[in-house]
């Protein structure tokens, strides 16, 4: 508003007003109250785990499966109660209740199936298994209910499937997450994320849902691929450096673009940190082919560290700036 009177485009007296409605303007705490329901639901959930555990001679795992299916059928029902007639585009609201509750059933799915595969072993050894059918329910869930929350538990159980599926146990047994052939996986699965989120976008099939898909892919992409390229071995099978480098500097750039046409802070952050990580890489590795630390490469990292801090915190003073529509 200050720029809009410094060039005479707003009058002194449109501006008092619209100064004066600001602060008036009830505070909104929609998006407040929203969190402390999902934390809600979270610690009730986790509350739930260590009761049952501490008291777990005294009930009975008949009864605790028992009460865990019938609580999860409840909130599932009271969902469906209110279901939205299925659009592919955003489908209207009839409340947040429903939402909490789709969202508690969900989440008593998984601790239902975990503690019956725990208990029970009724999946066995077949873990992939275990894992693709919560992913499949909570996609299919999803799309009906039209749900991002419940979206994004189900591209995190399709992560966990490829991740048992390409190198099972190996990040409980030999911790070993980041096995070349899992983070080629990872990197794969990342791109076929940020591909469907587009396609959804540029279809018109649950357009909103692109957003969970590009964020959720592509920090999966880039985090495989940064962890492969800072631990990278001759002959370990992963994807070398030359590979990596352009992969990563290609996907933070469309970040970028996304996010100034999206006008989203959290993809915005997300591709210039990983952009950061790789120009830093660059230039250590630089620095050590030309055997520079015993000349001025030490000097120009002394430089480099004080500047990108005075880079980040131009971005943070004006990225309200970067993504204003043109």
């Amino acid at each position: 508003m200050q720029e809009l009177l410094a060039r005479a485009l707003l009058p002194p007296a449109q501006a008092a007003l619209i100064r004066a409605d600001e602060t008036r303007r009830p505070f909104s705490l929609h998006r407040e109250l929203r969190l402390l329901l999902y934390l809600g639901i979270v610690l009730l959930s986790g509350g739930l785990g260590v009761l049952i555990y501490q008291h777990i001679d005294r009930i009975g795992h008949g009864v605790i499966v028992a009460a865990m299916a019938g609580l999860m059928l409840a909130c599932l029902g009271y969902a469906a109660r209110h279901l939205p007639p299925f659009t592919w585009a955003e489908a209207p609201r009839t409340g947040f209740l429903p939402d909490y509750a789709l969202l508690l059933g969900c989440l008593l799915f998984v601790t239902l199936e975990t503690y019956l595969q725990v208990q029970y072993g009724v999946f066995g050894s077949r873990y992939g298994l275990a894992t693709v059918l919560p992913a499949a329910v909570f996609f299919a869930l999803a799309y009906r209910f039209d749900h991002r929350g419940v979206l994004a538990m189900g591209i995190t159980a399709l992560a966990a499937w490829v991740g048992v599926t390409i190198q099972p146990l190996s990040a409980f047994v030999t911790n070993d997450f980041w096995h070349s052939r899992l983070s080629t996986a990872a990197i794969v699965l990342g791109l076929g994320l940020m591909a469907t989120g587009l396609l959804a976008e540029r279809y018109g099939r649950k357009a909103h849902f692109a957003f969970t898909y590009l964020s959720l892919g592509s920090n999966l992409l880039l985090l495989a691929a940064t962890a492969s390229l800072l631990d990278f071995t001759p002959g370990a099978g992963s994807f070398p450096p030359v590979v990596l480098v352009p992969l990563i500097l290609a996907v933070c750039a469309a970040l970028v673009w996304y996010a100034r046409r999206a006008h989203s802070y959290l993809l915005l952050l997300l591709g210039v940190a990983y952009a950061y990580v790789v120009v830093t890489y660059l230039l250590v590795r630089l620095i050590e082919f030309t055997n520079g630390f015993n000349d001025g490469g030490f000097v120009l990292l002394l430089f480099y560290v004080p500047l990108s801090a005075v880079g980040v915190v131009w971005l943070l003073l004006n990225i309200k700036k970067l993504l204003r529509p043109r």
